[in-house]
C-alpha cells in the first residue's frame, strides 16, 4: 500500500477550497479522519479566536494552546494570550507536539499552571517527526500576569501543541532527496513543514543543510559544503521554482549542478505549484546543461509476481506456472532452502538453509557458504554484492560478506534482545532491525555506513518506528520510505506499516497466520501463512494469490 491519503478530512477540506472560503472554523464538532500527506490542499488556514476579557487562567491556557492552529503572521492571535514583554520573545517554530485528547490542567502555585498530556508524536525544528511511545506524556509549566486587569501568560514553553487532526491540517509531509554514495538511487527522508507558501522555502533550506543525523554517512549530496540560499526564499513564477544559491554553488561541477537541480527537482516535486525548478548564483543563472544527465533511481519497483521456492521451482509465480530464475534456480533449490533474497539483477541470492547461509551467482561458480554460525536469522543481499547475516541471539552480531566468503564485522548500538529479522533497503543505503526485547517489539532503521572500497563497516544510531503488535515475527521494505512489520497475537497476525518519520498504520488482519512478509510491486505487501498460501495486499485487505510457497523470497 502507498501513502495514505484522501480520506474524509480531506474531502472537507476540499469543499472548503472550492466555495472560496479560506478559512476553517476552529469551532464545534471534528470527524476523526485517516492519514493526510503530500497531496493535502494548500493555503486553508485556521482562523482561531483571541482572548476573551474577564477569562481565568485555565481558560486563557487552553485558548492559548488553541491558538496555535493559527500560523498566520508568525502566531499573532497565539501571542495575543502572552505578555508584552514575552510575547516577542516565545518561539512558536522550536517543536510541535502531537497530544492525544485535551491534557489536563493542574494549579503549582497562584499564578503559575502545569498542562499534561498524551504525546503521540513530536516535530522538532528541522521538521524531522518522532512518533512517542504508547504510554509517553508530557507536563509543561506556564506563568502568569495580570496586564490592564487581564490575565496573560508571561511564561510559556518554545513550541506549538496540537491535536492529530490539526497537525494533519497544519504541516503536511514532505521527502528531501539524497543520493547513495554510487548516485544510483535517490534516497528520501521525510520532513514535516507548515502548509503554507513558505513550504519550498523550508525544503530548500533543509535539503542544503544536509540529512538527519542517523543518516549522515549513508546518504551524500551534490552540494558543495557550506552552500545556502542566497535570499531566504523560494520562488514561484509560472511553476517554475526559483531557487538562488551562494557562491559557494560556483564550486560544482558539471556533473554535480545535474545533480544538484535533479535532487531539489525530487525534493520539490511535492509542492503542486511548481513544475520545474531554476538554479540562480546570487542573481546570475547557473548553467546548468539540458540533459537529466543522471536521472538516479527512485523507490525501485519489483516484479508483481511473488518470488518462490516451490516444489521443484524457484522464481516468480502466478497461479499455476512459476518462471524460473534463470542461472541460478538450480543452484538454489540444491540447498534445500529455508529463506531466500534475491538481487534486483536477479544474478545472485543470499539464501538461508538448516546449516547456515550462502551466497550464490549465476554462472560456473558453485554456492559459497558464507556463514556457518547457530541460530541464524534469514539472511539479506545488496546490490553492491554483500550478504548480510546474523545471529538471533544477538542483534549486535551482524557481519557483511563478500560474494567470496570475505567477512566483513558491522559495528552498531542496537540493543539487546531476540534479532528476528534484518533487512538491507533496495537502495543499500539503510537496515532495518526487528527485536524482541525485555520490553516487547521494537523495529529500529539505521543509516549503513560504509568505507571508501564501499565496503560496509556500521550501522548509524538506530531510529525506533511503530511496529505491529504481538509478538514479533518479520518485518520487510515496503517502499523507499515505509517499512512493514508482522505480529503474532493470541487472535491471529497483525501487520503495520509504518512510514520512517512519519506516521504508522494498522493494516487489516489476514485470515489466519503468516510466518513471513515481503515488499511486492508498488509498494504492496505479500504475506505467507502457515499453509503455504501467498495471500496480496488489496484494497486494505489480502487477497489469495493462487500461489502457494514453501519459501517466500524477497525481491530487491
Amino acid at each position: 500500500m502507498t501513502r495514505r491519503v484522501l480520506t474524509a478530512l480531506v474531502a472537507t477540506l476540499v469543499l472548503v477550497v472550492l466555495t472560496a472560503c479560506a478559512a476553517i472554523p476552529t469551532g464545534g464538532a471534528v470527524q476523526k479522519g485517516g492519514r493526510v500527506e503530500d497531496q493535502a490542499p494548500s493555503g486553508v488556514d485556521y482562523r482561531p479566536n483571541g482572548p476573551v476579557k474577564g477569562s481565568d487562567q485555565e481558560t486563557v491556557l487552553r485558548q492559548f494552546i488553541d491558538a496555535a492552529t493559527g500560523a498566520q503572521d508568525n502566531y499573532a492571535v497565539a501571542r495575543e494570550f502572552l505578555t508584552t514583554g514575552f510575547a516577542q520573545r516565545w518561539n512558536p517554530r522550536q517543536s510541535v507536539t502531537v497530544r492525544q485528547g485535551s491534557g489536563t490542567v493542574a494549579r503549582t502555585g497562584d499564578r503559575r499552571l502545569s498542562y499534561t498530556m498524551t504525546v503521540s508524536a513530536t516535530v522538532d525544528a528541522d521538521g524531522e517527526y518522532t512518533q512517542a511511545d504508547s504510554d509517553a506524556t508530557s507536563t509543561l509549566t506556564f506563568q502568569f500576569r495580570k496586564e490592564h486587569g487581564q490575565w496573560r501568560i508571561s511564561y510559556a514553553p518554545g513550541g506549538i501543541i496540537l491535536s492529530p487532526v490539526s497537525f494533519e491540517s497544519v504541516f503536511q509531509a514532505h521527502a528531501l532527496y539524497f543520493y547513495d554514495p554510487t548516485y544510483h538511487y535517490l534516497v528520501p527522508e521525510e520532513r514535516w513543514f507548515l502548509a503554507r507558501s513558505s513550504t519550498s522555502t523550508r525544503i530548500a533550506s533543509a535539503l542544503l543543510a544536509g540529512p538527519s543525523e542517523w543518516l549522515k554517512g549513508a546518504v551524500v549530496t551534490a552540494f558543495p559544503e557550506g552552500t545556502q540560499l542566497s535570499l531566504n526564499a523560494v520562488t514561484i513564477e509560472s511553476g517554475s521554482a526559483q531557487v538562488d544559491l551562494t557562491s559557494d554553488a560556483l564550486k560544482a561541477t558539471t556533473v554535480e549542478k545535474v545533480r544538484m537541480r535533479e535532487q531539489l527537482t525530487a525534493s520539490l516535486a511535492s509542492v503542486a505549484s511548481i513544475s520545474s525548478v531554476t538554479i540562480t548564483v546570487e542573481g546570475t543563472s547557473l548553467d546548468v546543461p539540458d540533459s537529466t544527465g543522471t536521472n538516479a533511481e527512485r523507490d525501485p519497483d519489483v516484479d508483481a509476481r511473488p518470488l518462490v521456492v516451490a516444489k521443484n521451482a524457484v522464481g516468480n509465480a502466478a497461479a499455476g506456472a512459476v518462471d524460473q530464475l534463470a542461472g541460478i534456480a538450480d543452484k538454489i533449490r540444491g540447498l534445500d532452502p529455508t529463506s531466500l533474497e534475491v538481487t534486483a539483477a536477479g544474478t545472485s541470492a543470499a539464501v538461508g538453509t538448516a546449516d547456515g547461509v550462502d551466497a550464490v551467482r549465476s554462472g560456473s561458480s558453485a554456492p559459497v557458504q558464507v556463514d556457518t554460525r547457530s541460530g541464524l536469522v534469514a539472511p539479506s543481499i545488496d546490490d553492491e554484492g554483500f550478504v548480510w547475516s546474523a545471529q538471533a541471539a544477538d542483534p549486535r552480531s551482524v557481519v557483511a560478506y563478500g560474494l567470496e566468503g570475505d567477512a566483513h564485522p558491522i559495528s552498531s548500538s542496537l540493543p539487546d534482545g531476540r534479532l528476528v529479522a534484518f533487512r538491507v533497503s533496495r537502495d543499500a543505503t539503510r537496515a532495518l532491525a526487528l527485536i524482541d526485547t525485555d520490553e516487547g517489539a521494537a523495529l529500529y532503521v539505521m543509516g549503513v555506513l560504509r568505507n571508501s572500497q564501499k565496503q560496509p563497516t556500521a550501522l548509524g544510531a538506530p531510529v525506533r518506528v511503530p511496529v505491529a503488535a504481538g509478538t514479533p515475527v518479520d518485518a520487510t521494505w515496503q517502499s523507499d520510505l515505509e517499512v512493514a512489520s508482522l505480529g503474532s497475537t493470541a487472535t491471529g497476525s497483525t501487520v503495520t506499516s509504518s512510514t520512517i518519520g512519519g506516521r504508522s498504520t494498522t493494516l487489516n488482519r489476514p485470515s489466519g497466520s503468516a510466518t513471513t512478509i515481503v515488499g511486492g510491486a508498488s509498494d504492496s505487501l505479500l504475506l505467507r501463512m502457515t499453509d503455504g498460501r501467498v495471500l496480496a495486499e488489496s484494497g486494505g485487505g489480502w487477497d489469495d494469490s493462487g500461489v502457494t510457497a514453501a519459501v517466500l523470497g524477497t525481491q530487491r
